[in-house]
């Protein structure tokens, strides 16, 4: 493949990485009182990613852990071409970080033996108390005030650091990649993110599976 530019790449984990979206299939599953409207109320933007994620693990008892990740890790099925789009990037050396919503009791059992935790960004959890707790440990900078939880802009700017002048490219499909959409070079969207990217006017190429995005980025030519 013919090398151009130097790129990094940043790629959501639930909905994208996974082929459904974990936080909605756990709510379905454990189905806590008053979960549906909550989540209406994140996709609405009436209520901050924070505050939403928060308030929904805030009815799950803590003592549904492990019956929790069991439930993520049996049944997430990841996206056709992941792998392959992970040896793609490594070959290419082009840096690849996951920047997720999720959390991470669940999100690091699912990527384990295939992305090192140092690539991942995603929020905490605290099992201490009755109640499960979510901490954040990625919030937002002084240049955001979306209040997002894992505030996937304020994460690509502090990597931005390690990539001056690196070519920004953000996969994803849902309103937690809009704000990284709007700071992208490329953007890759399916779903809820291509209303969004359309309804803001950001360019984008649509995905099905990872495959379709190394086709791209084989042809354009991208290097780390």
């Amino acid at each position: 493949m013919t090398t151009q530019q130097h790129s990094v790449i940043f790629c959501d984990f639930d909905g994208t990485v996974t082929e459904k979206d974990n936080i909605v299939a756990i709510m379905e599953e454990f189905s806590p009182e008053g979960w549906q409207p909550i989540v209406n109320e994140i996709l609405n933007e009436t209520i901050s990613i924070r505050e939403g994620v928060g308030k929904l693990f805030s009815r799950i008892s803590s003592d549904k852990k492990e019956e929790i990740i069991e439930f993520v890790v049996t049944r997430s099925k990841i996206r056709d071409g992941f792998q392959e789009f992970i040896s793609f990037t490594q070959s290419e050396r082009i840096p690849l970080y996951i920047v997720s919503g999720g959390i991470d009791f669940f999100v690091h059992p699912v990527l384990e033996n295939k992305l090192e935790k140092d690539y991942v960004f995603c929020n905490a959890s605290d099992f201490t108390n009755d109640m499960i707790k979510i901490t954040w440990p990625n919030v937002c900078d002084d240049q955001c005030d979306n209040d997002c939880g894992c505030c996937k802009p304020s994460v690509i700017r502090r990597l931005e650091e390690k990539f001056p002048r690196a070519e920004k490219i953000v996969i994803g499909d849902s309103i937690t990649d809009l704000q990284a959409s709007k700071m992208a070079d490329v953007v890759f969207a399916r779903d809820y993110l291509i209303e969004k990217c359309e309804e803001n006017q950001i360019p984008y190429t649509p995905f099905e599976t990872f495959h379709d995005i190394i086709h791209v980025l084989e042809k354009r030519g991208v290097k780390s």
